[in-house]
């Protein structure tokens, strides 16, 4: 059959996913290999021998031929899975385990290795008895460093495709399950750990994600996200029921799931709830406990909320997001802020595109005494500006600078309106425009 790498690599990152049941920190190492960082794990397999055991077992099982070592550093377990027999390195062993092995252990260049063999140093441990300098300046530091990290001399921690999370609770069965209750029962019983795990620590989960894994090496993610920090045990558990009973593609258990884990990958700290006299606190968590289970029954990408946006731009100034992600929040004040109760210094309806109108003032860059709009005339007043914004260069070169005004005719009614270009600076006569009305 003819060769496909996309295939082969998406063939590999399936088999990641299957092989986070036995650490979260799984790294790929193309073209054909995994790396688990399995630190303080193995202890739940029984040791380090039951682990590797129960790892060839369930690849062997899925009709995979594979080799598995354990060293104290990613690149000596890698070099003696692949060209040695050493199963497991003892701790500090790993320059002994790997003297032996060729030089192509250490992933060189074929140039690399060619010059190396016609210098008669064939073994790594050839290459061990040697000082540094030489090799490096013969062949450049990458040899040198990769030699150290092979000895376990020096160390690189792996990167993993996820990320490890806040918060991980797990429960293994000895016998897989299938039914839907006792599914549900093992999903409740995690939700109600990992609360316990975020109360401790005075945090909420932003996202909550299930995993459960079949025997047969399969892996299915549920997540769900919430729109605040949450640790209410009940409503992210109902989140799920939520997710779950929307499913197009039902959760198939197969023979059996014997691994189902719980991880909040996602946290922010969160205090104690302290609802005002108004109630209004309450009524917030009601409704942010509406969108959440709405998000969770439809997708998060269907229900959206209007959220700032990082500019000055008024049109551009909100924009809409999923519910259930975090606010943007922008990184300084955007010069448009207010004091509770104070009056809108923004309207919250504009004209897009803004109206054009005819202005009489008393000086070109001063506010307007008058205003016609759709043939009605507007006597201002009161006016207070100008809000100076310019134009955002790098969208719309040219855009002229824009001085806002927020006015008042003489029947209260409340406009905001904008002098596009400076006077005498961008242009001789600057055109009026009115953007919005106040409410």
């Amino acid at each position: 059959m003819d060769h496909e790498p996309g295939e082969d690599a998406a063939l590999l990152g399936r088999l990641a996913e299957a092989a986070d049941r036995w650490t979260p920190l799984v790294a790929l190492d193309p073209p054909h290999g995994l790396v688990l960082d399995v630190t303080g794990c193995a202890h739940l397999f029984g040791g380090e021998a039951a682990l590797r055991d129960d790892v060839l077992k369930r690849f062997r099982a899925g009709g995979f031929s594979v080799r598995a070592s354990l060293a104290g550093t990613p690149d000596a377990a890698r070099a003696l899975a692949r060209f040695g027999r050493v199963a497991i390195v003892p701790p500090g062993g790993e320059a002994t385990a790997v003297r032996p092995l060729p030089v192509a252990a250490l992933r060189l260049a074929e140039s690399e290795r060619a010059a190396l063999s016609l210098a008669g140093l064939k073994r790594i441990g050839d290459l061990a008895d040697m000082a540094s300098a030489p090799l490096a300046a013969r062949f450049g530091e990458e040899l040198p460093a990769r030699l150290r990290r092979a000895l376990g001399r020096d160390d690189v921690r792996i990167t993993p495709l996820r990320p490890p999370p806040a918060v991980r609770v797990e429960k293994r069965f000895a016998e897989p399950i299938a039914h839907q209750q006792a599914i549900e029962g093992a999903l409740g019983e995690l939700v109600s750990r990992a609360v316990a795990r975020l109360e401790e620590t005075g945090r909420g989960g932003r996202r909550f994600e299930a995993g459960f894994f079949r025997t047969d090496g399969a892996v299915r993610r549920i997540a769900v996200e919430t729109g605040r920090p949450s640790r209410d045990a009940r409503a992210v558990l109902r989140l799920f029921h939520e997710r779950l009973d929307a499913l197009a593609d039902p959760l198939d258990p197969g023979f059996g799931f014997d691994v189902v884990r719980l991880a909040v990958p996602t946290v922010e700290p969160l205090g104690q709830a302290q609802p005002g006299l108004d109630g209004k606190a309450i009524e917030e968590d009601e409704v942010s406990d509406l969108v959440d289970r709405l998000a969770a029954r439809f997708g998060p990408e269907r229900v959206l909320r209007f959220a700032s946006a990082d500019t000055h731009d008024p049109a551009r100034a909100s924009r809409l997001a999923p519910a259930p992600a975090a606010p943007a929040a922008p990184g300084r004040d955007m010069g448009h802020r207010q004091e509770a109760g104070e009056p809108p210094l923004r309207p919250l309806q504009l004209f897009e595109p803004p109206q054009p109108i005819e202005t009489l003032a008393e000086a070109p860059d001063g506010p307007p005494l008058r205003f016609r709009w759709r043939r009605a005339l507007h006597r201002v007043v009161h006016a207070e500006g100008p809000e100076r914004i310019a134009g955002e260069w790098w969208r719309a070169p040219g855009q002229p600078t824009r001085d806002y005004y927020r006015v008042e005719d003489d029947e209260g009614r409340r406009f905001w309106l904008y002098r596009a270009g400076l006077y005498d600076r961008e242009t001789a006569r600057p055109n009026w425009y009115l953007h919005g009305l106040f409410a």
